[in-house]
């Protein structure tokens, strides 16, 4: 009896117990409960969006719409992470909301902008329609076809002026074919053969001839004239045309002076013309005062140290080198 007695006992115990745990939890539930009721108020309180006014005129707001949608998503007992999430998840949702109303705002604007548009453009057409019409009965009216004229260019005006590709092509062409012509008698006249009357001038002088073409240095002339020396003159085996100098009428020729140049620009010397390389006398004018003489007197090829030791006693001190600017007017013998 006693064994029964303690073991209702203990087991009256138990049952206490776990009531009471029961009852503690329920607490703890009830006051999560009211924890998240005020949070959720919180909340609702900072977001609510005053509309008054708004919505009589267009419906609800999509501040409430949001509202609505996190009421409805926090039914029951949620956690503050879940709230927060879904709050989140809703603030993603207004700014796409925004983003499709700014749009079709503007979808709506520019249609109503192009149907304006349209509308006044109609509006001008038909307008100018009907003035085109009352200038058309007019001009029936009143008006009487004018022939046009007919447009003639006039024969006589000189149009050389004007620019035309036909011609300046021909043009182009011709001035090639002159160029070439030109060169090629150049060329022609170079090849020519002429003979150079020439004096060894050593103090006294030594006349000689050769043979050679026009277009010929002076240079290539010293040294065909120190072959043809040297074995007559011992002092001009040992040296080269680079020492020897060719003075004709007076003046020393450069070395890379051609006779075709000479010839060509029918240059004048100091006593004579350089373009004549034989000499002779013009009888024609020995008598004749008025006439300017054309004798031509032989080019003289001077060794170079020669020169230079006497260059201050005639005639080497006459001679002096050829500038082509300077111009000879009258031929001297005599003097400068």
């Amino acid at each position: 009896m006693c064994t029964s007695t303690t073991a209702s006992s203990s087991e009256s115990c138990i049952q206490g117990n776990e009531i009471n745990r029961i009852l503690e939890l329920q607490r703890k539930r009830e006051d999560e409960v009211k924890k998240l009721e005020e949070t959720k108020k919180k909340i609702q309180e900072q977001n609510r969006v005053d509309v008054t006014g708004f919505n009589t005129k267009f419906g609800t707001s999509k501040g409430d719409v949001i509202q609505d949608e996190l009421g409805k998503v926090t039914v029951g007992l949620v956690t503050l992470e879940q709230l927060k999430k879904h709050k989140e998840e809703l603030a993603k949702k207004e700014q796409i909301l925004e983003h499709l109303q700014r749009k079709e705002e503007i979808e709506n604007e520019k249609l109503k902008r192009e149907a304006d548009r349209k509308n006044r453009k109609s509006k001008l057409t038909k307008s100018t329609l009907s003035f085109g019409d009352e200038a058309e009965e007019l001009e029936e009216e009143d008006v009487e076809p004018v022939a046009k004229k007919k447009v003639v260019k006039n024969p006589t005006v000189d149009t050389s002026f004007l620019p035309d590709k036909d011609r300046e092509l021909r043009e182009i062409e011709e001035r090639r074919k002159l160029t070439q012509e030109w060169h090629e008698e150049q060329e022609r006249k170079k090849a020519e053969v002429i003979e150079v009357t020439y004096s060894y001038w050593d103090g006294s002088g030594h006349r000689r001839a050769l043979k050679c073409t026009k277009g010929m240095t002076v240079g290539q002339f010293l040294e065909m004239a120190r072959k043809n020396l040297q074995d007559e003159f011992r002092e001009l085996r040992g040296t080269s045309c680079d020492n020897l100098i060719y003075v004709k009428e007076d003046l020393i020729i450069p070395h890379d002076m051609t006779f075709h140049v000479l010839i060509e620009t029918k240059a004048r010397g100091k006593s004579g013309p350089l373009f004549h390389f034989d000499v002779h006398e013009d009888v024609r004018t020995v008598n004749d005062a008025r006439i300017e003489k054309d004798e031509s007197h032989a080019g003289k090829v001077v060794e170079r140290h020669w020169y230079e030791r006497n260059k201050h006693i005639f005639p080497a001190s006459r001679w002096e080198p050829f500038d082509p600017e300077k111009k000879w007017e009258k031929y001297t013998i005599h003097g400068d």
